[in-house]
């Protein structure tokens, strides 16, 4: 039941010799998310041996050219490779006119359905769920409109503890009841509790991709307690006034989010080609909030499963 996370692209705007712009792949137990898709993601894709044809699902941010001009091209690829499987693109509204200028000059012959899902939403609200996993957008604070995203494993029923199924002679309504994570209550008042005769199997995993924002309050109650975040972090604090004017964030206020919403690890990109060496933005960082990572174009991150005491 694989969780895994392979940065595509650190680069804000500007093109830089050794990161490409915004994209990530998320893979969970098996269906591949593509989030964002900044120019040349086609061949990122193919150094980091990721099949483009079986890709679920795009999420874009917002469309700066930064995060979406690598996927044109994405899509005439999968037209000539006979992709006949549905895509779904969950953009902003304002994608709309842009996806339909290249279908009008592009998709003639296309072999498969693209459906745009327009995101228009004031708080986090589901766009996207399996029986293992659920997707939310939420707005951000950038120029334009611009989501960010949440991908949160959905809870698992309880495991019914084997010893107990013969010690309490349970029957198939009691096992399905304990596995729903509720007590049993017999006829004659005995109580089995769910904490006694169950357990969860697994702890929820939760990914949240913030890109572009300035910092703004409820941001942190959106993303708390996630597993892993993903906040952009254009500037260092010696830009803090560019960082506002923009509607961008610093590396320190990206580690306060994460601070202040008790997240499990924090990862830093969109760096601005003004400031060169990545190590400064982690250091910012760090200093408030040390497990952070400043990353680099091809950084895989794997969040195993972690099964609660028994």
């Amino acid at each position: 039941m694989n969780f895994t996370l392979r940065v595509l692209g650190t680069a804000s705007a500007k093109p830089v010799p050794d990161r490409h712009q915004s994209a990530q792949v998320l893979s969970v137990r098996g269906r591949l998310f593509l989030i964002d898709c900044g120019e040349a993601v086609q061949r990122q894709l193919l150094r980091y041996h990721i099949p483009l044809m079986k890709i679920d699902s795009v999420f874009l941010s917002h469309i700066h050219g930064d995060h979406l001009f690598g996927l044109f091209p994405l899509l005439s690829t999968m037209g000539m490779q006979a992709r006949t499987a549905p895509l779904n693109i969950y953009a902003p509204a304002n994608f709309g006119p842009v996806l339909k200028f290249f279908l009008s000059y592009f998709g003639e012959g296309l072999s498969f359905e693209i459906r745009h899902t327009p995101l228009q939403m004031k708080r986090p609200e589901c766009i996207y769920h399996t029986k293992n996993l659920e997707i939310s957008a939420f707005p951000l604070d950038h120029k334009i409109d611009t989501f960010g995203f949440l991908f949160r494993e959905k809870e698992p029923p309880y495991n019914v503890r084997k010893m107990c199924i013969s010690q309490y002679g349970l029957s198939l309504t009691e096992i399905g009841t304990l596995k729903r994570g509720e007590d049993v209550v017999r006829e004659d008042g005995t109580v089995i509790p769910v904490s006694e005769a169950s357990y969860k199997p697994y702890v929820p995993r939760s990914y949240a991709y913030c890109s572009d924002t300035a910092a703004f309050p409820g941001l942190v109650d959106w993303v708390r307690g996630v597993t892993l975040l993903y906040h952009e972090a254009t500037y260092t604090e010696e830009y803090a006034d560019q960082a506002a004017k923009r509607h961008h964030s610093t590396a320190a206020q990206a580690a306060r989010c994460a601070l202040d919403a008790g997240v499990g690890k924090l990862l830093i990109g969109h760096f601005s080609s003004r400031v060169r060496d990545a190590a400064l933005y982690q250091a910012e960082a760090q200093a408030l909030f040390p497990d952070t990572v400043a990353v680099n174009d091809g950084d895989l991150f794997d969040l195993p499963l972690i099964q609660p005491d028994r």
